[in-house]
This record gives C-alpha cells, sequence and structure tokens, in this order.
C-alpha cells in the first residue's frame, strides 16, 4: 500500500523529508506537513482552496480528517497532538496542545497554545479558546472568547450560535428561522456543496 499524493486544483503537498506519513493516508492539495510530524493510518488532509500547515513534531492519529475551505485555512503549530476520529475544519490550533479522541474544531476557531479538549469535546465556529483552556469531555466550547457547556443545554449554546452565524460562516447562507428543524436552505447548500466539490474531477495522483 502507498501513500496517496494528489494535487488539487494545481496545488501539490510538501511533505519534510523527515516527516512520516503512513501508507493509506491521504494528502491532498495545498498541504504542508512539517520536520519530524507523524501522520498515522486512514488520516485525511484536504486543502480545499485554502492552505493546510501542520508544524514541526505533531502527532496526527488515525481515522481522523482534517480540511481548509475555500474561506479558511487550517493552521496547526509545532508540538501539537490530534486524536483519532477527529475532525478540523478551517480553524487554528496554536502550539502545544493535545486535542483528544473524537474532537471536532470547526471553521474561524482559534485554540489557544497549551489547551486540551478532551474525549468528544467541540470547539464550534468562531469559537476563541484563549491559552491554557481546557474543554471537558463532550463539552462544547462557543463564542469570542469561549463559554464551555455540557452538551444537554442546547438552548443556551444555540442562542450563542445564531450571533455567530454558522450558516454565513460555513456554507455562505442566510440563517432561515421559524422552524425546529434545518435552518438552511438545504436545495442551495447542496447545490453550493456538490459545484464546488466538481474540481474534483481534475485531481491527479501523484
Amino acid at each position: 500500500m502507498l501513500l496517496m499524493l494528489i494535487e488539487h486544483q494545481g496545488k501539490r503537498p510538501t511533505i519534510d523529508p523527515t516527516a512520516h506519513v503512513a501508507p493509506t493516508a491521504v494528502v491532498c492539495g495545498n498541504v504542508t506537513i512539517g520536520p519530524r510530524t507523524h501522520v498515522s493510518y486512514g488520516a485525511v488532509i484536504e486543502s480545499h482552496g485554502e492552505p493546510v500547515r501542520i508544524g514541526a513534531q505533531c502527532v496526527v492519529r488515525e481515522n481522523l480528517n482534517i480540511r481548509s475551505t475555500s474561506r479558511d485555512a487550517v493552521e496547526i503549530g509545532d508540538h501539537v497532538l490530534i486524536g483519532p476520529h477527529s475532525s478540523l475544519k478551517g480553524c487554528t490550533i496554536e502550539d502545544e496542545c493535545f486535542l483528544a479522541t473524537g474532537v471536532r474544531i470547526y471553521q474561524g476557531a482559534r485554540v489557544g497554545a497549551r489547551s486540551e479538549v478532551r474525549i468528544d469535546g467541540i470547539v464550534h465556529v468562531g469559537s476563541v479558546l484563549p491559552p491554557d483552556s481546557l474543554v471537558p469531555i463532550k463539552w462544547v466550547a462557543v463564542g469570542d472568547p469561549a463559554r464551555f457547556f455540557p452538551p444537554d443545554q442546547h438552548e443556551e449554546i444555540d442562542a450563542i450560535l445564531s450571533r455567530m452565524d454558522f450558516a454565513q460562516q460555513v456554507y455562505g447562507l442566510e440563517r432561515q428561522s421559524g422552524g425546529s428543524g434545518v435552518d438552511m436552505d438545504m436545495r442551495e447548500l447542496s447545490r453550493r456543496e456538490t459545484t464546488g466539490l466538481a474540481d474534483h474531477r481534475d485531481d491527479r495522483e501523484l
């Protein structure tokens, strides 16, 4: 099995010769992986417009996804550990952070240096964790500066998220009100997403 490197939008990954990227990992587009960083099996690291930059001596565990968007780069500092089954989208992770198994860090979020996000923790869209923060297991950090909530405090989380404008930040759509279900135009969302992803048809395996 070979590492899959993919040219996307005419840009190729750059991997430091001292880094290790495991077979079955996928690295796509404008991605830079720094010295002595280890990327494990099944990791998928994708640039979709803006770059992805991973610093020195990071540990990227198995079966996770790191992805930039057309508006939000991914910047990961030095000496960062990212646990398996995690998802990082268009966010900034400063130096010496510990992100445990299954964390979710969303577009425009920033995790300050030496912070820890524990198992299944979430840092929501546009939220900012100061340095030396700790997000407990399964808790949600939301706001700038971030406030921390257990997952059952949906109304409090949603009140802050409505001001953070998730729909606009992530999909460029206006948030719809009046119902208790999806608060975005899913026909328009799916049209934009599939149109934007169509350029993968021109990808080239290296």
